[in-house]
């Protein structure tokens, strides 16, 4: 165990040699031990797979077996592709249940990867051994646990997770089991096993010492373990160890003893051990099975990362990566990767930074008794000489460089379910590659290239393929604009495995699992939510399917609460028409109908209510509103001047109200003018007391904003609402719908004083008692509001009602404001609104004569 553990006076030479404590260098040669070559390593270690390569060199063996599935035997030649470029992995999932599936990552610094291309660069034979795929997906289903436990399942047998405390407290074998390096660090004087594995491994160079020692003195330290320990309570280890044995034997009867075997170190013992072929073949004896298949797919850092989730990752895969291809000085490259990095942030960083930061590595190194800076010093290193002592530039190099962003890449030859290949195939021909950085990306879907973009995210999210996600659009809020965030994470590649049962291309598996989703949705809101996507994803197969179980859940439902929220779905699904050149005759039909029996049931079920479901009413009163003003576009009539007329951008695409008009002119008659019929149950809802104060208020609102109340009427209402004779409570509800929210109630106010000082003179006039029930409601009331409308009220209460210094009121004006403009005001604005929209740069010459008064301004620009 000493050739592991070493000693804390051990000292290293600048090539990487290991120095004893006596001063002399470890250089002798030491012939290839006997028997087959066991070469102990940790998953995703850079130390390892240097060593391995080094190992590998020096035997020659004339074939190598590699800890894995064996059903990926015939996917190792792939790794001689130019096209293969780790982080990579090995996905396995059963054919049946492709839902269920394993993964083996590997990196380029993995071991197991370094095995695998010395041995198709040296064209010899590299095989798999560990227990076959077959076995391992049967035992996840039995134990209906996640699969994606790295290589193999491996139990965390190479300190890839901490110790549970508890576990350490009540079992000190579970503790082992969790993390033996814990125990060897230990031993070695280290309390950080990461740090005594980077000493003693990762930080060893590849020097002329005895290439096998590590291997012999990793082996002696875990044999150990072993025989104190057992299995660690992993009966399952026993048995993949039982199945890599009797590979073993396999290959030595045909190749003899040149046999170099790339596994975990805790498994080196037990296969170093004598067993019978009987007894290993006893533990095989009626494994569960399922058929399996086995593919490449790309991996990314973040997914190698522990930090990520997963849980036999690493913590700093960027570092690993850095450590294992960086030629020399890896301390010097790594630092000037870092002033780079934070120099295309605009910071500061100079060469003498650089300079600095590597003595000061250095010196807490030397200090902190390691042979090299580790991650630690490096980073405490830049953290005070390049980010002066701020963690937040630091998360920046944390995330991007000691992690990483890297995804990798798999050739196209690798086998792959048909639905994944036409993904790749429509991902190259829209020019839509999967990258492992986030980032936005913004669609016109006017543009061609852009609406089939469009079109394939939503495919992919019906498809619970969630590449992409939307998001709302900074510089425009038109339905011919689209916004996404996308990223790709390897875990969809299980998801593309997993839809493949739907269909071999992405539209066909896209319009399968929409018509299985309509047929098991839940609700109402469900299905109208579903034909909205539907018309995202431009999916006309599945779309009659979807209205046609949409008519039937809507004759049937009869809860207005579920009508009410599944209408504005329907009626954004409207929109598309104009863009997409979607047909939404039939959906408009469905909506309207919808909406008409809103109409009906609304007011019998706005009455008694509670306080949460009156709030929960209002909201959908709220939407219902918003949906009818666009509905009355699409399905109204053409009589109204406000409806169809075109104005809100609706009537003009296919299946809207233009192509069901007559040749005269005239709409058809289903549905009439359903504007009109909404503020007719707006009206309804106003004067019956049965209704809850929130919601009468709110319509108040709604019918003033549309214009079908008049100011007198609205103040008459709140008068009546506010009245001593009406609860405290209920008048507070009352307020709260009719000014409260972010519906710009706090503007109406401020605009009109003789709402201000209705509720002004209620608010005064309720009694003491009373006012400690209604402040928490008024409270919520006027905290929405933004700060400076909050302050004006508060200034127009204390100077009183008329007393406001430049606004008049009287005449027949609105109160609040003069009985006419002030053209002289306005034309003061108009220059400076013309440069914020771009108009004097497509005409200078119209200031004069366009009534803007010679404002300087206007000529400015020239």
């Amino acid at each position: 165990m000493d050739a592991v553990t070493g000693g804390a006076g051990d000292e290293r030479t600048e090539s990487g040699s290991s120095v004893g404590p006596d001063g002399l260098a470890a250089s002798r040669s030491v012939a290839k031990p006997s028997g087959p070559l066991l070469l102990g390593v940790r998953h995703h270690g850079p130390g390892s797979a240097r060593a391995v390569r080094a190992a590998l060199d020096a035997a020659r063996p004339l074939t190598v077996l590699i800890e894995g599935p064996p059903e990926a035997d015939a996917l190792i030649p792939l790794a001689a592709d130019e096209a293969m470029r780790p982080p990579v992995a090995l996905l396995a999932h059963a054919v049946d249940e492709p839902g269920r599936s394993a993964f083996w990552p590997l990196a380029e610094f993995s071991p197991e990867w370094v095995a695998i291309r010395w041995a198709v660069e040296h064209q010899v034979p590299a095989r798999f051994i560990d227990l076959p795929a077959t076995h391992t997906l049967a035992w996840g289903k039995e134990d209906e646990t996640p699969l994606d436990a790295g290589e193999g399942g491996e139990p965390a047998t190479d300190a890839d997770e901490p110790a549970d405390p508890q576990a350490e407290e009540t079992d000190p074998r579970a503790a082992v089991r969790v993390d033996p390096l814990a125990v060897l660090a230990d031993v070695a004087g280290y309390d950080d096993p990461e740090r005594w594995w980077e000493d003693v491994v990762e930080h060893r160079g590849a020097g002329d010492g005895d290439v096998f020692a590590p291997f012999l003195g990793l082996e002696e330290a875990m044999g150990a373990l072993r025989e104190a320990y057992g299995s660690g309570g992993h009966d399952r280890d026993l048995v993949r160890e039982a199945y890599m044995r009797l590979q073993m034997r396999a290959a030595q009867r045909e190749f003899g003893d040149d046999v170099a075997v790339v596994c975990g170190a805790w498994h080196v013992p037990a296969l170093r051990q004598k067993s019978s072929v009987g007894a290993d073949k006893a533990l095989l004896k009626g494994l569960p099975k399922v058929k399996a298949d086995m593919t490449w797919v790309p991996w990314t850092n973040r997914r190698l990362a522990r930090v990520s989730g997963y849980g036999a990752g690493i913590d700093s895969p960027g570092w690993y990566g850095h450590l294992f291809s960086a030629p020399d000085r890896p301390v010097e490259r790594w630092m000037t990767k870092v002033a780079g990095l934070l120099r295309e942030e605009d910071r500061i960083v100079s060469s003498a930074h650089v300079i600095e930061a590597v003595r000061l590595a250095e010196t807490l190194a030397a200090m902190r008794g390691r042979p090299l800076p580790g991650l630690s010093e490096t980073t405490d290193a830049v953290r005070a000489v390049m980010c002066e002592g701020s963690d937040v530039p630091l998360a920046l190099v944390q995330d991007r460089l000691v992690v990483g962003d890297v995804l990798g890449e798999v050739p196209r030859s690798a086998p792959a379910v048909p639905l994944q290949r036409d993904l790749d195939r429509i991902q190259r021909r829209l020019r839509l590659k999967p990258e492992a950085l986030e980032r936005e990306l913004e669609l016109d879907l006017r543009k061609e290239n852009d609406a089939e973009r469009s079109r394939l995210l939503h495919r992919l999210r019906l498809l619970r393929v969630e590449w992409g996600e939307p998001v709302a659009s900074r510089g425009s809020t038109g339905t011919f604009r689209e916004t996404w965030r996308l990223r790709w994470e390897p875990e969809l590649s299980v998801r593309v495995a997993e839809a493949g049962v739907w269909g071999t291309t992405v539209f066909a598996a896209a319009t399968a699992k929409a018509e299985a989703d309509a047929v098991s949705a839940p609700g109402l809101a469900d299905v109208t939510a579903l034909a909205e996507r539907c018309l995202l994803a431009e999916l006309p197969d599945a779309l009659p399917t979807v209205m046609r179980i949409l008519a039937d859940r809507a004759a049937l439902d009869t809860d207005v609460g579920h009508l009410a929220q599944a209408l504005p779905a329907l009626v954004r699904s409207l929109r598309y028409g104009d863009v997409r050149g979607t047909d939404t005759g039939a959906l408009a039909e469905v909506a309207a109908g919808l909406a008409e029996r809103v109409f009906v049931g609304l007011p019998p079920a706005c009455a008694a209510l509670d306080a949460d479901a009156a709030e929960e009413m209002r909201r959908h009163v709220d939407a219902v509103h918003g949906a009818v003003g666009l509905l009355g576009d699409a399905v109204g009539s053409g009589r109204d001047a406000g409806v169809g007329g075109g104005g809100s951008g609706f009537g003009q695409g296919e299946g809207t109200s233009a192509e069901r008009r007559g040749s005269d002119g005239s709409a058809s008659p289903p549905h009439g003018d359903l504007r009109k019929r909404w503020h007719a149950v707006l009206r309804v809802l106003v004067v019956r007391d049965t209704v809850p104060g929130v919601i009468r208020g709110r319509a108040v609102r709604l019918l003033l904003d549309d214009g079908e109340l008049g100011q007198d009427e609205a103040a008459r209402a709140m008068g009546l609402a506010l009245s001593p004779g009406t609860p405290p409570g209920d008048a507070a509800a009352w307020i709260e719908g009719f000014v409260g929210g972010g519906s710009g109630g706090g503007m109406l106010l401020v605009h009109d004083e003789r709402l201000l000082g209705l509720v002004d003179a209620w608010l005064t006039g309720v009694s003491a008692e009373a006012f400690t029930d209604v402040l928490p409601l008024l409270r919520r009331t006027f905290s929405a509001y933004e700060p400076g409308v909050r302050r004006t009220l508060g200034e127009l209460v204390r100077r009183g009602p008329g007393e406001r210094g430049g606004a008049g009121v009287g005449g027949a004006g609105i109160p609040g404001f003069a009985d006419e403009f002030d053209v002289g005001r306005a034309d003061a604005v108009v220059p400076v609104v013309r440069l914020l929209l771009g108009l004097d740069r497509m005409g200078m010459g119209e200031g004069a004569d366009g009534g803007f008064g010679g404002n300087d301004l206007v000529g400015a620009t020239g």
